[in-house]
C-alpha cells in the first residue's frame, strides 16, 4: 500500500499534467480575435493609406491628374481650333488657364480618401502586406519610379488615335445636332386651342 504523501503526489503530478495538457489544446484553439489568418481578415483603413504611402500614391495622383490634363488641353486646344478657327490664340490661352487653375482646386487629399473604402472591400489585410512588400522591394520601387515616364510615353504614343478618335466623335455628334436642329424646324407648329 502506498503512504498518503505518495498518494498526494501521484494525485498532484496527475492535476499537473491534465492542466498541462489543457493548455496544450486550449492554446491549438484559435482565439476569436484570430478566428481568420491574416491573408483573410479585411484591410483595415490604416493598411490602406501604408500601402498608399509605400506607393507614392499622392505624387502619382497628382503627376497623373497634370499628364492627363496637358493631353486632354492639347487635344482639345487643337479640336477648338478645328471648329472655331475664328479664336485667337490669347482666348485659347485663357481658356487653357482656367482649365489649369481648375487643377490646382481639386481636392486630390479627399478624392484619395473616398476611394479607401474600396480598396478595403477588395484587398485583405494578406494582400495589402504582400503588395506593401513588393512596392519596397527595389524592383517595386523602380516600376513606381518608372511609371510616369510609361504613362507620359504611352500618352504620347496613343495621342494621335486619340485626337482622331475624338474628332471623328466630334464630328458625329455635329451631324446629329445639325439633323435634330432641322428637324426641330421641319415640325409645324400645331395651334393652340
Amino acid at each position: 500500500m502506498k503512504s498518503k504523501k505518495s498518494k498526494k503526489s501521484n494525485f498532484a503530478e496527475a492535476i499537473l499534467v491534465a492542466l498541462l495538457m489543457t493548455a496544450a489544446g486550449m492554446a491549438q484553439l484559435p482565439s476569436p480575435a484570430a478566428a481568420k489568418p491574416v491573408a483573410d481578415v479585411p484591410a483595415t483603413h490604416e493598411d490602406i493609406q501604408r500601402l498608399f504611402s509605400v506607393m507614392h500614391v499622392r505624387e502619382q495622383m497628382r503627376s497623373n491628374m497634370q499628364l492627363i490634363m496637358s493631353q486632354q488641353q492639347k487635344m482639345i486646344r487643337d479640336t477648338i481650333k478645328q471648329r472655331a478657327p475664328a479664336l485667337t490664340d490669347e482666348q485659347l490661352n485663357k481658356m487653357e488657364a482656367i482649365s489649369k487653375e481648375a487643377i490646382k482646386d481639386m481636392p486630390l487629399e479627399g478624392m484619395l480618401d473616398d476611394t479607401i473604402p474600396i480598396y478595403q472591400q477588395h484587398l485583405t489585410k494578406g494582400d495589402v502586406n504582400a503588395m506593401a512588400r513588393f512596392y519596397s522591394s527595389a524592383t517595386g520601387q523602380k516600376l513606381l519610379r518608372e511609371q510616369p515616364a510609361i504613362a507620359r510615353e504611352s500618352m504620347q504614343a496613343a495621342s494621335p488615335r486619340m485626337q482622331k478618335a475624338m474628332s471623328d466623335i466630334m464630328d458625329r455628334l455635329a451631324r446629329m445636332a445639325d439633323e435634330e436642329a432641322g428637324k426641330t424646324k421641319s415640325v409645324p407648329k400645331q395651334p393652340k386651342n
